[in-house]
């Protein structure tokens, strides 16, 4: 039977969960459908999604829909839980994009499409809620077109928009309308179908032709059908399924190829133990299998104690996974999210969104609680990486990173429900990066007074371009030391620049190694290896942060903070009390529209002034304006640089680092 990996994606309120819902009870694999708003949905399942009414962990769910098993993957849409869909977009085959009738494009949709686009997933888009009063089809497919892309095509009408009995009509054979629209997207994306169609080849015009080169491209992500309807009546679903069965692509992979997978989520079972979701691209993996790439401590890689594969609308326990399916695996101790499983795919760690831009300390109330705490914050780490756990031991301080407000609350909730520790947050500050702004060069020579470790090591760092991390390479030969000592000051120059002059992580940045040397191994005369007397990785280790800094020293960074790309909706007479508010808060509007009694305003404002804008903005606008803002560049930080404080042994202060750090 065909598989299809199938992601549903949306702003949050969009209907999403909705849309799962309907699309389980028109499969069959639920009699009722549940309500996000009364906590009953399927993929809803804990207890804190019941009662916020949002997604907040990605779930999946396997259902048939016109022979064709689907595991359907509904991903959160709030912002706040971008990092769930960060996940969820390497498994995918394909994608529905949820937009509202009634709200359009907003800001996470935006987010959404342009990754799904520059990914290359096949996406369908969903105009949602046509019976909700305010529902405008044709306005939102002109948004779509003008906001996310020009190459889309809608595959039907909408009718009675705004009521109950709102509904949408699939253009049938003869519909001279969706050939024309049809013919005209598809040749501003295929110049032979372009050349056809300016001969006047009456062939491209026919209905089966059209359609079977729109699914063609629509499965190389170069068009996007688009349907409508409502997930809560039902309207407009039966041609969705039928747009997801013939212009989606089903799982490729080979199934006797070595095994290749990638775990997208690890929950825990009611015993503590891990549950990785595997979604399996090429091979195999059956159960008592050791698998590489969720290592044990011995290298030898971790047994695989339990398979269930989903299908059919549930999970059964299986002997095996294969080529395309997804599932949950049990018995990798090690496993944390985004592992690789076997062979690794071409691109598939990459990050697709911005990292978070707010860290928060976060305190016990009980401390009494503090070992406690770090334990359970470790295990919410492994479940989303993007935490990014980060110890002070100077001043005993946690620190996590966070997208936003919201997330804040579900750590806290999650902590005093699941884990019985009530906690508060010291503060939150708001991720800022170094980048190099120049070059530099240093190195420390080994047998020197000044250097008291058994290592030479040289360092040069340039700028990279942006986007592209820390890279690391060789200006000396690499038969010149052994590999370990190599791997040795690689892995801490990546170590050492997640604080750089002012306490951010560095990155855009290349740093080459430009000189090396060590003492080689000297043993006693009864051959026992000396190690005061030879050189050993940690020599290397311990002296790289000083080079590395003095490198960085000379080429200078400059500090970027996130700005964030804003949508703020306002009564038209309010605009010019808003505008101002706006550029004293360091926001740059620039794009004013009116239309009737509202406006629209969008822009760009540093991320640690959203939250203030949101506080002030009922103020302003009496309680009438709505606001969305999603992270779009980091930009150079005007006027003095914000400083983070150390955790690490400081190697900016050489003298206190050599009297702390001792070989």
């Amino acid at each position: 039977m065909k598989l299809l990996n199938l992601g549903i994606l949306a702003h949050v309120d969009a209907g999403k969960t909705s849309l799962t819902e309907r699309l389980l009870h028109t499969a069959g694999v639920i009699d009722e459908i549940g309500s996000v708003d009364a906590g009953s949905t399927q993929t809803d399942s804990l207890d804190l999604e019941r009662r916020r009414g949002i997604t907040i962990k990605s779930a999946v769910v396997s259902f048939v829909l016109d022979g064709v098993t689907v595991n359907l993957i509904d991903t959160p849409g709030h912002p706040d839980f971008i990092a769930e869909v960060e996940r969820v977009l390497n498994v995918l085959d394909g994608a529905v994009l949820v937009v509202s009738a009634v709200e359009g494009v907003q800001a996470q949709t935006r987010v959404l499409m342009r990754t799904l686009r520059r990914l290359r997933i096949p996406t369908l888009l969903f105009v949602n809620k046509l019976d909700r009063r305010g529902a405008d089809a044709d306005r939102v497919y002109a948004e779509i077109a003008e906001k996310l892309t020009p190459a889309v095509v809608a595959m039907g009408r909408a009718y009675d928009q705004g009521t109950p009995l709102a509904g949408f009509v699939p253009y049938g054979r003869d519909d001279e309308a969706f050939a024309t629209a049809a013919a005209e997207v598809l040749a501003d994306s295929d110049d032979t179908f372009l050349a056809a169609y300016v001969d006047g080849d009456g062939d491209v015009l026919t209905d089966g032709h059209l359609r079977h080169e729109l699914a063609a491209r629509t499965a190389r992500a170069r068009v996007h059908p688009v349907f409508a309807g409502s997930a809560i009546t039902g309207a407009g679903i039966r041609a969705l399924v039928a747009g997801i069965r013939d212009f989606l692509p089903t799982a490729g992979g080979d199934p006797d190829a070595p095994a290749s997978g990638a775990v997208f989520k690890v929950d825990r079972g009611p015993g503590g133990e891990k549950i990785a979701y595997v979604r399996m691209f090429d091979g195999a993996i059956h159960l008592r299998d050791r698998v590489h790439g969720a290592d044990g401590a011995d290298g030898t890689g971790s047994k695989v104690t339990g398979i269930s594969v989903f299908e059919h609308g549930a999970a059964p326990v299986r002997p095996v996974v294969r080529a395309g399916q997804i599932g949950r695996l049990t018995g990798l101790a090690d496993v944390r999210i985004g592992d690789t499983i076997g062979v690794p795919r071409p691109g598939g760690g990459a990050h697709h969104f911005a990292p978070p831009t707010l860290e928060t300390v976060v305190v016990p109330v009980r401390r009494s609680d503090k070992g406690a705490l770090h334990l359970a914050l470790t295990q919410l780490a492994e479940q989303d990486p993007l935490i990014n756990l980060r110890q002070d031991d100077v001043r005993q301080e946690i620190y996590v990173s966070l997208y936003g407000e919201v997330q804040k609350e579900v750590v806290a909730t999650t902590l005093a429900e699941e884990y019985g520790i009530e906690v508060e947050f010291a503060r939150t500050s708001v991720i800022c990066v170094e980048r190099p702004s120049g070059k530099g060069a240093a190195f420390d020579l080994i047998g020197t007074d000044a250097n008291p470790y058994f290592a030479t090591v040289g360092l040069r760092v340039e700028p990279a371009r942006p986007g592209s991390g820390v890279s690391f390479g060789l200006d000396v030969e690499l038969g010149s030391m052994p590999p370990a000592f190599f791997t040795a000051v690689e892995e801490t120059v990546k170590d050492t620049l997640r604080q750089g002059l002012y306490g951010w992580e560095v990155g855009d940045i290349v740093v080459f190694m430009t000189h090396s040397g060590y003492y080689a191994r000297q043993s006693h005369s009864h051959g026992t290896f000396d190690k005061s007397m030879s050189s050993t990785a940690g020599d290397f280790r311990y002296l790289t942060p000083l080079v590395l800094m003095a490198a960085l020293r000379q080429a200078g960074t400059t500090v970027y903070e996130p700005a964030h790309r804003f949508h703020l909706e306002c009564p038209a007479d309010t605009l010019a009390a808003v505008v101002p508010a706006l550029v004293r808060l360091g926001g740059v509007p620039d794009s004013q529209q009116v239309r009737g009694s509202g406006a629209v305003v969008e822009g760009e404002v540093p991320a640690a002034r959203v939250h203030e804008l949101q506080q002030q903005l009922p103020g302003l606008t009496r309680g009438e304006g709505m606001l969305d803002s999603t992270f779009e560049r980091y930009q150079p930080v005007r006027g003095p640089a914000p400083t983070r404080a150390r955790t690490d042994q400081n190697p900016l202060d050489r003298r206190e680092y050599l009297r702390v750090v001792k070989r």
